[in-house]
């Protein structure tokens, strides 16, 4: 089968078909550059999509995403920006190896078409001029031939008349063969003429045509050919993609199988545990009995002062609801009061008590009350809407987890600082043995400002360490280093802090208990904190220093210096790498040993004598 054979006469069809084809061609590149535009706005609404939903940095969301089940939705969201990227690998493929493949091809092609209909045009337009040739040559034979035979009529008609002179006779002769000559020459050229146009014509519909309509085909089969490839490759781009989808979704699946849920309820647990433990029962109060009024003080007296030895001994402490309130006893008696008076007895006609119901409804309501100067600023602190510095508004297990959470990251940063000075100081020892490479004074400035920032870690992390292990039972109460270190100064005595710890943290059922002497206890922590900062005298100078460098005290209980001044101590390092200097009578504190150079007096009163 081909063209140039069996369509031989339908140039003006195959011109527009083959230009169909190309249409078809254009028509299914615009099908996939709008599919690739698809994929792309695709995969751009699905990332768009897990980024809404991935969680804030430093919200509320990003600590929730510590259950398996938010960490399975954080990996499908993963999962769906990896199965986004598939769909925009399959714009990029599409685009790359189809659509710019084919639109060059289509060039191509449409320069291909022009030729060959070009030369089959001027092929036509060649037979063409044969033909008015050849229909010129036979009209022009065809106009002698009938001049000849006028001529031919003429002589006849001459030499049969006998009136007419010898001379026009020969004339007419002469005139007839002169006509029938140019008729056989005329016949001549038109059989030259009609030969050469029968050779041209057989090589126009058996050589020309056959050819131009051959390549034709030729080029449309191509472009058959290629638009299938190119429907093939459509799906091969789709296909190679399928393994890394099938991944991502057997990554949603895997994730989805690593949810938990008892670890989820178990996460619950150590969120939300307070580290108290139930109330005890609630005694019964029995109405019905007569209220005794023959119970004397005395007896009274002792009975409260019973409870409030079991109380101070802390063997015998009775269990309530948490913050349960209670009315205010009187202060206990004195120590010399009658042991043998019974801790149950009757109470005083006075003392009216109050409903079951009120009760529970005062505990639905009421808030937990403070015991200790300690407690009562971060109350204050609490009601002015500011988190307290050692969480200590938090239940004792949260605070423990906030705290040790806190040591966690001051350590990493002073491990950050501690290379960042060894490094500086490796950068110091190759500019000594290399003067060339730079100025080793130019590095001390970093170096000091490193070093002090690794102190100012230090000092904070000692002061979460020290309220670490108190919430942790480690330290009864906090020494005088931890004291310093933290920048506040505890006026309490041991076994006021012991209390006040066990009163807000230890007890033994893990609830809070009002004590019955509290009033007392407050009296006594606000006479020792009177006794502590308001009566202490001055201590005496038993040296002076120099500041190295200069610092900056940001810390309670700290003081700043600047490089170069001269200051007085009052108290040298214990150990614990500060020493307590005076720069006036009203402005004292303590700064690193390191950052100052002291020069201690020998006659000064509690200053070592060095051998």
């Amino acid at each position: 089968m081909s063209w140039g054979t069996e369509l031989w006469d339908q140039f003006d069809n195959l011109e527009k078909h083959t230009q169909w084809g190309i249409d078809i061609l254009e028509k299914y590149i615009k099908f996939v550059k709008e599919r690739t535009e698809i994929e792309l706005s695709y995969a751009k609404q699905l990332r768009n999509l897990s980024k809404k939903y991935q969680p804030k940095k430093n919200s509320k969301e990003e600590e929730e995403y510590k259950y398996t089940a938010c960490k399975a939705f954080l990996s499908t969201l993963n999962e769906m920006n990896d199965y986004a990227g598939q769909h925009e690998v399959i714009s990029e493929n599409m685009t790359s190896q189809i659509t710019v493949d084919l639109m060059r091809y289509v060039q191509e092609l449409k320069q291909e078409r022009k030729s060959n209909f070009h030369d089959g045009r001027k092929a036509q337009q060649h037979i063409e001029t044969c033909w008015k040739q050849l229909e010129s040559s036979k009209r022009r034979f065809e106009r002698d031939c009938k001049e000849a035979d006028r001529a031919q009529q003429y002589f006849e008609k001459m030499d049969a008349d006998i009136n007419v002179t010898k001379a026009d006779v020969e004339k007419a002769r002469q005139q007839a063969q002169l006509r029938h000559q140019m008729a056989e020459d005329s016949k001549a050229d038109y059989s030259s003429i009609l030969q050469r146009f029968n050779q041209e014509q057989w090589e126009y519909y058996h050589t020309h045509i056959p050819n131009i309509f051959q390549k034709i085909q030729e080029m449309e089969e191509r472009r058959i050919v290629r638009i299938g490839e190119s429907m093939k490759t459509y799906a091969e781009v789709d296909r190679q993609v399928i393994p890394i989808i099938g991944k991502c979704l057997d990554g949603i699946v895997k994730a989805a199988e690593s949810i938990d849920q008892k670890n989820d309820s178990q996460l619950v647990v150590e969120a939300y545990k307070s580290g108290f433990e139930p109330p005890g029962d609630i005694e019964f109060e029995d109405y019905t009995q007569p209220m005794k009024r023959t119970v004397s003080e005395n007896s009274l007296s002792s009975s409260k002062e019973g409870k409030a030895e079991l109380k101070f001994g802390g063997k015998s402490r009775g269990k309530l609801w948490p913050f349960i309130k209670k009315n205010k006893p009187p202060p206990p008696p004195p120590a010399s009061a009658s042991p043998s008076a019974v801790p149950n007895g009757p109470q005083s006609p006075k003392q009216q008590k109050e409903p079951l119901s009120h009760r529970f409804n005062e505990f639905m309501t009421s808030k937990p009350k403070i015991h200790c100067f300690r407690s009562l600023k971060r109350g204050l602190s609490l009601k002015l809407g500011a988190t307290p510095e050692d969480f200590s508004n938090l239940p004792p297990e949260q605070r423990r987890k906030k705290l040790q959470q806190k040591v966690d990251d001051l350590n990493k940063e002073i491990q950050k600082e501690m290379d960042q000075r060894d490094a500086i100081t490796k950068m110091k020892d190759v500019y000594l043995k290399n003067p060339q490479m730079g100025d080793p004074a130019s590095l001390d400035h970093k170096l000091a400002e490193a070093t002090q920032n690794i102190e100012k870690l230090r000092l904070e992390t000692h002061k979460f360490e020290a309220w670490l292990a108190e919430v942790e039972g480690r330290l009864p109460a906090r020494s005088e280093q931890a004291r310093r270190q933290s920048g506040m100064y505890d006026g309490q005595t041991h076994q006021t802090v012991t209390n006040c710890a066990q009163d807000r943290e230890s007890s033994p059922d893990g609830s809070y208990t009002e004590e019955q002497s509290q009033e007392s206890e407050l009296k006594v922590l606000a006479a020792d904190f009177d006794d502590e900062f308001d009566d202490e005298e001055p201590l005496p100078a038993i040296g002076t220093c120099k500041a190295l460098y200069t610092f900056e005290g940001q810390n309670e209980g700290t003081i700043s210096v600047v490089e170069g001044e001269m200051l007085s101590v009052i108290e040298e390092d214990k150990g614990d790498g500060w020493t307590r200097i005076r720069r006036s009578e009203d402005e004292e504190g303590y700064v690193p040993t390191s950052y100052v150079e002291v020069y201690l007096d020998k006659n000064a009163k509690g200053a070592k004598t060095y051998i």
